[in-house]
């Protein structure tokens, strides 16, 4: 789903802004409106990290922290834990190995540093694991997307999740933003 081509085309036929959503049809109408939720804090994200330097990616602050990688990692990682653990109720899967590399968190519980990866690793892997995600979401039902999830430390459903992570990634990206300006400032 190409959202910068959907708004492209509403521009042309307006000299107004639109502010509009236009779900995929490729998926139940409820879910519909989520995927395009989704994708559209997606599609920000990828805005904030256009023109990112390397650099930048690794740049942790003096005083300690999160670089953006490690952040975009624990992003991907995160909406993969809801989709196989929450949403999908099975757990590891093979198709994950080559997403989830690291731990997400150290022994600390800080999240776990991931330097040394372009970001163009991280795009591709941000991508491969929104591909899961969408693939799942096709095969939803209504029903299923309002359905508990009696999980061993609470119940979730899928429309709490898919608010959860957009929410998260909006809050990451904040972060994203913040670094990005301090390590542009410190000639990263």
């Amino acid at each position: 789903m190409d959202l910068n081509q959907n708004e492209e085309q509403t521009m042309s036929t307006s000299n107004k802004e639109q502010r509009l959503i236009r779900p995929p049809t490729d998926y139940a109408p409820e879910v519909a409106q989520w995927v395009w939720a989704l994708e559209d804090t997606r599609r920000r994200t990828k805005q904030a990290l256009a023109g990112l330097t390397d650099a930048v990616v690794d740049w942790i602050p003096p005083e300690g922290g999160n670089s953006i990688g490690m952040l975009l990692y624990h992003l991907m990682a995160i909406e993969m834990s809801y989709l196989y653990e929450d949403i999908l109720e099975i757990g590891w899967a093979a198709e994950l190995e080559p997403l989830i590399r690291y731990d997400v968190r150290d022994q600390e519980g800080k999240l776990s540093l991931i330097q040394g990866e372009p970001l163009a690793t991280h795009l591709q892997r941000l991508d491969a694991a929104r591909t899961l995600l969408l693939d799942a979401l096709r095969k939803m039902t209504p029903d299923d997307l309002r359905r508990p999830r009696l999980l061993e430390r609470y119940a979730v459903t899928p429309e709490w999740i898919f608010h959860h992570l957009m929410q998260h990634e909006a809050e990451h990206r904040g972060q994203i933003g913040e670094l990005r300006l301090r390590a542009e400032q410190q000639g990263q």
